[in-house]
């Protein structure tokens, strides 16, 4: 089974040495969601083998990204023991997972202690083409080696790590395409089917909230939400090239200028379809990028030189909560300001709590940022649902077929 068991590991952060691993997990909510379709092939009877990757080792080993906390942890939540097998492959570790009985679990060594599980070629972008080309066929025939390796520890794959699944590394691919019967897990088919309504047979009226800082980083997903919504809200730092695409002022707020064409294409495109396509009418803005700087509450076209926008305010708190309380289907990606910072948390945390008070709508939460800020609100067991991917399901909005859904044989 692929789990997503990339975790945040207590003192990660702080380590200098690679050769001391981490003591245990800082935050579970990965190992947890990934419980119900664990407990559940436990309880038909059959062993398990788990397998993951843990942050970024760059396809070598290094303790400091050992999944033996994880397994540790995991053994709490079950309330029994957890092996862990000192590599992802190699005979020792098929001779444990050969060994396991009924009702045991193995979580494999991180995945990415080894090259061939993303995939990536190391060769300078100037390289010929020809010359790329035959890198990549190289790198393709090892991940099918290595996932004929990890395919020999069972007879059934199942992937429940909706967090990778729009990566086609080999425990998502290569090693699914080795079993006849590739299934979902409970979590991969909760993600599956409330981002799949969404997206493509969604209850009227439906509402998208997208903040974060850059158009660049949503533009599929804006472009393919305005065939399908009837309103969409925009906020955080995106919010100010749609500024300029109007000719507000934004002060030295951030602004993508190569991005000020497509933000009015997008707003005309949203007249075309009918489309409400809501913006800030007022901002919090600041002096400096800072906790401590110097704030104040200003209409749309008030964001002076030298100042930049946060937030936004609270008539615009107001306007978006009025528009969220109409819906029937909510999907929320992005912050509306910088919440991390306590004097700019007050417009994402307003729209939490439209969307926790709309108790007759199916809200999703599509990942990243606005996962933290919902977890930081509160208000998380409010939503209908929290997605455990934030690229995934950025993705998924865009409209994509993801690689690790498409070869699941119950997808």
């Amino acid at each position: 089974m692929r789990v997503d068991f990339n975790v945040p590991l207590e003192g990660n952060k702080a380590q200098a040495s690679p050769e001391a691993p981490p003591r245990r997990v800082d935050d579970d909510t990965r190992i947890r969601a990934a419980l119900p379709t664990i407990q559940y092939v436990l309880n038909q009877g059959s062993s398990l083998v788990l397998m993951s990757h843990l942050g970024r080792p760059d396809g070598k080993a290094n303790a400091k990204f050992s999944l033996k906390p994880a397994a540790d942890q995991l053994a709490v939540l079950l309330g029994k023991p957890v092996q862990f097998a000192p590599d992802c492959i190699g005979p020792a570790t098929i001779a444990m997972a050969k060994a396991l009985k009924p009702g045991e679990v193995l979580l494999l060594e991180n995945l990415r202690f080894y090259p061939e599980e993303e995939g990536k070629i190391d060769l300078p972008k100037t390289a010929p083409e020809d010359q790329r080309k035959a890198a990549k066929a190289e790198m393709k025939a090892r991940q099918k080696a290595f996932a004929a390796k990890i395919a020999q520890m069972g007879d059934v794959y199942v992937n429940d790590a909706f967090g990778t699944a729009h990566r086609a590394h080999a425990s998502i691919v290569a090693v699914a395409e080795c079993f006849q019967e590739r299934l979902a897990g409970f979590l991969m088919e909760k993600e599956i089917e409330y981002l799949g309504k969404a997206t493509s047979n969604p209850t009227k009226p439906f509402v998208a909230i997208i903040g974060g800082a850059k158009i660049s980083d949503k533009i599929n997903v804006l472009t393919n939400l305005l065939t399908k919504v009837d309103a969409l809200l925009i906020g955080g730092g995106m919010a100010y090239t749609f500024y300029r695409a109007k000719n507000i002022p934004v002060g030295k707020s951030l602004v993508e200028i190569e991005k000020v064409d497509l933000a009015k294409a997008l707003l005309l495109q949203a007249k075309k379809a009918n489309v409400k396509l809501l913006l800030p009418v007022d901002n919090v803005i600041a002096d400096a990028f800072s906790a401590d700087a110097n704030t104040r509450v200003v209409a749309e076209g008030g964001i002076d030189e030298g100042w930049m926008a946060l937030d936004i305010g609270p008539k615009t708190a107001q306007l978006f909560a009025a528009e969220i309380a109409t819906a029937k289907t909510i999907v929320w990606n992005g912050p509306m300001g910088c919440f991390e910072m306590a004097p700019f948390e007050d417009g994402t945390f307003a729209v939490a709590k439209a969307i926790a008070a709309n108790r007759s709508c199916i809200s999703i939460i599509g990942g990243g940022d606005s996962v933290s800020a919902v977890n930081k609100s509160g208000l998380a067991d409010k939503m209908s649902h929290i997605s455990t991917g934030g690229g995934a399901s950025l993705e998924f909005l865009e409209g994509k077929e993801l690689p690790g859904i498409a070869v699941l044989s119950n997808k």
